[in-house]
């Protein structure tokens, strides 16, 4: 099966140096270059290539802009990263959205047609150095802890768990009741049956219960889209 793959490149000889590099193997057809991120949206739209290869530095919009945009088009093609930063910033960019491979400009031929190989087949492939340092980040991680078991949890009525829930991502009495469409004094009758039923004494026991329990998980969003408090990191009311 042969895989259409197209070029994005602000400089001619890079664009023109990968070309001929893949015009040589039999099983990828380069249906065309550009150094226009705007022209290649079109020529997606057009051809339909199955990967395309790019850089993030493009004329009129970026490579970066280019990769979420090509992920809202139907049936749209997977990408391979082609560039020469690697930082830790660009890897997170790149990956979040939604390019398949990333490698740097140093890549070798046989690193950059495997690369184009994965992304054709919907699988992920990131330089050497670059999965090296992810494997790094991760095992640096704290072990997930297994939930404490509460009894007492299993009490709770489901609006009783939805206010604890909210209380621990850092909403406020005002913004619960706010949310649920309540008034203040129910969310704090609420609050007043949760502590008796749990046998915590303040807002802050509580938050650290919800955690321990597996009522909320660490890093998970709150309901405006910030990042769940930790026990340690308490909103006052």
């Amino acid at each position: 099966m042969t895989i259409r793959v197209l070029i994005c490149d602000q400089l001619p000889v890079i664009a023109d140096g990968l070309k001929t590099l893949l015009d040589a193997m039999p099983e990828i057809d380069v249906i065309g270059t550009t150094h226009n991120g705007m022209e290649a949206m079109v020529l997606v739209r057009t051809m339909r290539p199955d990967v395309v290869v790019t850089d993030l530095e493009l004329q009129t919009i970026s490579g970066l802009e280019l990769i979420r945009r090509l992920g809202q088009e139907e049936d749209s093609p997977n990408v391979v990263v082609f560039t020469a930063s690697q930082s830790d910033k660009t890897v997170s960019d790149v990956l979040h959205a939604g390019a398949s491979c990333l490698l740097g400009k140093a890549a070798s031929p046989q690193e950059l047609i495997a690369a184009i190989q994965a992304a054709a087949a919907g699988q992920t492939l990131l330089a050497p150095s670059i999965a090296e340092r992810l494997v790094s980040w991760f095992r640096a991680q704290p072990e997930p802890q297994e939930p404490v078991a509460c009894p007492e949890v299993t009490e709770l009525t489901p609006r009783e768990r939805e206010v604890t829930r909210m209380v621990a991502l850092g909403m406020s009495t005002e913004e619960v009741a706010s949310e649920l469409i309540i008034g203040e004094a129910t969310v704090r009758t609420h609050l007043y049956r949760v502590r008796t039923k749990l046998g915590v004494r303040d807002r802050a026991e509580l938050v650290s219960l919800a955690y321990r329990t597996g009522l909320i998980h660490s890093g998970e969003q709150s309901f405006g889209g910030e990042p769940a408090l930790s026990p340690g990191g308490l909103r006052a009311s």
